[in-house]
């Protein structure tokens, strides 16, 4: 499966194969343009290769990652 994140070697990893990678989490969240009037909604933030979702009511509870061709289905499908 292709990751929406790059994900890469922790600088803090051994040199055996099984190590820690880490990824960077996107900070740049913003009101989907397909949310409603309301304060309930979802929120969206690109990322290199995609998107990720929250909650924006619970924005601390995480994220969603898809990979570009997962996000153009699901916009795709959606706005039909």
């Amino acid at each position: 499966m292709n990751n929406a994140l790059e994900f890469r070697k922790s600088s803090y990893s051994g040199h055996a194969q099984n190590c820690v990678e880490v990824a960077q989490i996107p900070t740049s969240f913003r009101k989907s343009s397909y949310s409603g009037a309301g304060q309930n909604c979802v929120e969206v933030a690109d990322l290199p290769r995609g998107a990720a979702i929250r909650d924006s009511k619970h924005p601390d509870a995480g994220h969603l990652p898809f990979p570009q061709s997962e996000w153009t289905s699901f916009l795709t499908t959606a706005l039909k």
